[in-house]
């Protein structure tokens, strides 16, 4: 193992937007713009770069970007869509190294320090991740690499969308220098204006200032921005040992709107085989699941069931959310109109220890799924499923089997 340290910080770029950019089509090369719509009082939550080019940014007030970029399309965001592809970047993350340190939903550091001899250098790891980012998650992600976290940091913002900086072991005060001072952590507006006021308004020139005289005016503070000034930071990647995911959940958008239940139905099979697997992998159990269904023309709706005893098992999360769905569309008969389906997504939350289950109870469950997810795992998620008997000989029929 290298005495030098390698730190990754991974950001993904525009992070909500290009969610909602990757989940649907018609988004893609247009502005778009997260947080409501355009007259609410809300602000935006998220843009994407092409929304940025008019000078749209987070925290903007939503009117504010609807004049500045009126044919913008407006979303209101999709909280659940963001977890869970955050959940597919991290664990495509600790594939890589089990010292990952999530920020929020889209950046981390990661200390690869220990596995460079297993997945090469710290650039081939980088591009590695940039590639599968976009590949598997349909993603795209800025990368800083460097010995230390403020210069993996600072490097991820220089070059987005899409970069990768790497700072050479040793030139960490070199990279910095020439960098606006307000890039440097811990200087805000004010401090950035009190050390205007001393003609410093570069990283370099605040390393080049008297050390005795920044702590005599700032005290512990100015010692502390001087030697970041220097690219000096010792600070480590700590993973929470306890993590554990609010919640985990999948969805599907279609390429149509459709009012096929039977297609509907088949899909959140999928996405509960999905997420039962996934609570499985992360030894969790969830005792809330909730349905979501996104209809025409753009309206979200939610229903969920908090169940008796928490699972994992893919079966139970599927009967549950058939039923919610079931529900449903049974309400909007009554009402007289049947809204065409859009997006239909399941979440499992309330998450709990998987030592918890009743393992005498479910033993036949889990034998089950783990034969499954075992043939999943070694020969890709298309290769088994599971078929209602209906759909069991509709595949005997296009087959040229015979039903018995």
């Amino acid at each position: 193992m290298s005495d030098v340290r390698a730190i990754l910080h991974c950001d993904l770029d525009a992070f909500y937007a290009s969610v909602e950019q990757r989940d649907h089509s018609e988004y893609r090369g247009k502005p778009v713009i997260v947080g409501g719509a355009p007259g609410e009082r809300g602000v935006v939550m998220a843009a994407s770069y092409e929304a940025r080019a008019f000078g749209v940014r987070s925290a903007m007030p939503l009117r504010t970007a609807a004049l500045l970029c009126p044919d913008a399309i407006f979303v209101p965001g999709d909280r659940d869509a963001y977890v869970t592809a955050s959940e597919q970047v991290m664990a495509l993350f600790r594939e890589r190294t089990p010292l990952v340190e999530p920020i929020s939903l889209d950046e981390a550091f990661l200390d690869v320090t220990a596995t460079e001899h297993l997945f090469g250098d710290r650039e081939s790891m980088a591009r590695a991740i940039k590639r599968e980012v976009r590949e598997r998650c349909g993603l795209v992600i800025s990368v800083g690499v460097a010995t230390n976290k403020l210069c993996a940091k600072i490097g991820s913002d220089l070059r987005k969308p899409d970069g990768l900086v790497v700072v050479a072991p040793g030139g960490e005060a070199a990279f910095l220098a020439p960098l606006a001072i307000e890039r440097l952590w811990g200087v805000g507006v004010r401090t950035r204006e009190l050390l205007a006021g001393w003609g410093i308004t570069t990283i370099g020139a605040l390393a080049a200032f008297d050390r005795e005289a920044l702590e005599t005016r700032l005290g512990e503070f100015g010692v502390a921005i001087w030697e970041r000034a220097h690219g000096i930071d010792d600070g480590s990647v700590t993973p929470s040992e306890d993590y554990v995911p609010k919640s985990v959940g999948h969805s599907h958008t279609f390429f149509e709107n459709t009012l096929d239940t039977r297609t509907i139905e088949s899909t959140l099979l999928r996405l509960s085989e999905g997420v039962g697997q996934r609570l499985r992998d992360q030894a969790l159990l969830g005792r809330t699941i909730t349905l979501t269904l996104r209809v025409a023309p753009f309206e979200t709706r939610t229903r969920q069931r908090t169940l008796a005893d928490a699972t994992n098992d893919d079966q139970r999360i599927f009967h549950v959310a058939r039923d919610l769905l079931r529900e449903a569309l049974a309400e909007d008969r009554e009402g007289g109109h049947i809204s065409p389906v859009r997006l239909v997504g399941v979440t499992a939350s309330g998450l709990v220890g998987g030592e918890q289950l009743k393992l005498f109870e479910v033993a036949r469950h889990n034998r089950l799924n783990a034969a499954l997810d075992a043939v999943r795992a070694r020969f890709g998620d298309e290769a088994l499923d599971r078929a209602s008997a209906k759909s069991l000989k509709e595949r005997r029929r296009f087959s040229g089997h015979k039903s018995r």
